[in-house]
């Protein structure tokens, strides 16, 4: 149970509470997400304005060019690049057009800029911002890596790989869980090859190791895994058969290749429960708060405020101080606030979103604010 403080103005009937917030594991810290274009569809709001790494071929596709990879393609807008023939290994960032304006300059050299007034809508059309090309080293055998770029060189096939315990996605790997198992954990790339894949069906445990899926201090360990890859929703899941501890590979250094400066998109709140000036709430009923991008829950400590604000009329009793119970749900990208005694009947609630709130990459949440009264019990 989160417990608040409660500060005092001398002109005013004022209480404002701050919040301690709970705390998750882990931003995101890659600056280049290995994936695969149907990865970038399913979560294009995940990857925006991400760098990214993907196999492919580039192929004509009417008067355009695209990147064409298994049963996939995806337009490419290309920066100082040659396309050129054969399977490559593209350096890009992910430009969900639904997601820009009109007006934004990133995409003045895009020659097939929709209509402003029929523009997309968030997922609706995906541009590919190509700013480097190497060829495709050949597949001899299945790695972390390869099954992140190239998962349908494998599908439904029985294979083992080595690679570092990730957790529940405690490093940030992946946009999404298969959500099979309460063991379910990521597999990383290791030995400079990156990547990841998600295991599932055995829980990491074995002679002389039981690893925890929610221990940070146990994404050190190294494991070779053994099973079924499959291809589901856009996730490279590994169906455990066998697993067994494994000694890290040698680190090989690539190549460093200069990358498109990260852009990070804003955030903002998209959504409240009660809605801004709502009269007439329920003492005892939830706030819900929702935001358009997943937000790093850490950056709200001290930045996120309620209380009330009834001005100073001298009839109104000082408030008792509020105890709330904050949580966050990632898949639906809400806070919600639940109060542990109900809210005085008649008070002006006032809830604040101050400036520094971070989204999970690093983009800044605009400030917000939500005003509402309780109703009369």
């Amino acid at each position: 149970m989160d417990t608040v403080k409660r500060l005092h103005t001398p002109t005013a009937t004022l209480t404002m509470l701050l919040l301690v917030s709970t705390t998750l594991a882990g931003a995101q810290t890659a600056a280049r997400k290995l994936t695969t274009i149907d990865g970038l569809r399913r979560f294009s709001g995940y990857f925006h304005l991400q760098n990214v790494i993907l196999r492919g071929e580039f192929a004509e596709a009417g008067d355009r060019i695209v990147l064409r990879a298994g049963d996939n393609d995806m337009r490419v807008m290309l920066t100082d690049v040659v396309p050129p023939s054969g399977p490559v290994e593209v350096r890009a960032q992910l430009i969900d057009i639904g997601r820009l304006t009109a007006g934004d300059p990133r995409l003045e050299r895009y020659d097939h800029r929709p209509d402003p007034e029929h523009w997309p809508t968030p997922g609706e059309e995906l541009l590919l911002n190509v700013t480097g090309v190497v060829p495709a080293e050949p597949v001899s055998a299945p790695t972390v890596r390869v099954l992140t770029l190239e998962p349908w060189r494998f599908d439904g096939q029985s294979i083992t790989v080595t690679g570092q315990f990730g957790g529940r996605n405690l490093l940030g790997d992946l946009p999404a869980s298969p959500a099979k198992t309460r063991y379910d954990f990521v597999l990383r790339g290791g030995g400079g090859g990156g990547g990841a894949v998600w295991i599932t069906g055995l829980q990491p445990k074995g002679k002389g190791f039981d690893l925890n899926v929610d221990a940070r201090v146990d994404t050190s360990r190294w494991l070779q895994v053994s099973g079924v890859l499959r291809r589901e929703r856009g996730l490279v899941v590994l169906e455990a058969k066998t697993i067994a501890t494994a000694a890290a590979p040698a680190v090989t250094r690539a190549d460093p290749v200069e990358e498109a400066p990260l852009q990070r998109e804003p955030g903002e709140v998209v959504f409240s429960s009660p809605t801004d000036g709502e009269t007439n709430v329920s003492p005892s009923a939830p706030v819900r708060v929702q935001f358009s991008r997943g937000i790093d829950m850490p950056s709200t400590n001290g930045r996120l405020r309620i209380g009330y604000v009834d001005g100073a009329d001298p009839s109104l009793s000082e408030p008792k101080p509020i105890e709330v119970q904050v949580s966050y749900n990632v898949g639906t990208r809400a806070i919600e606030l639940r109060f542990r005694n109900p809210l005085e009947a008649s008070r002006t609630v006032k809830l604040e979103l101050l400036d520094g709130v971070r989204t999970f990459d690093g983009g800044l949440v605009k400030p917000w604010t939500l005003t509402f009264t309780v109703g009369a019990n």
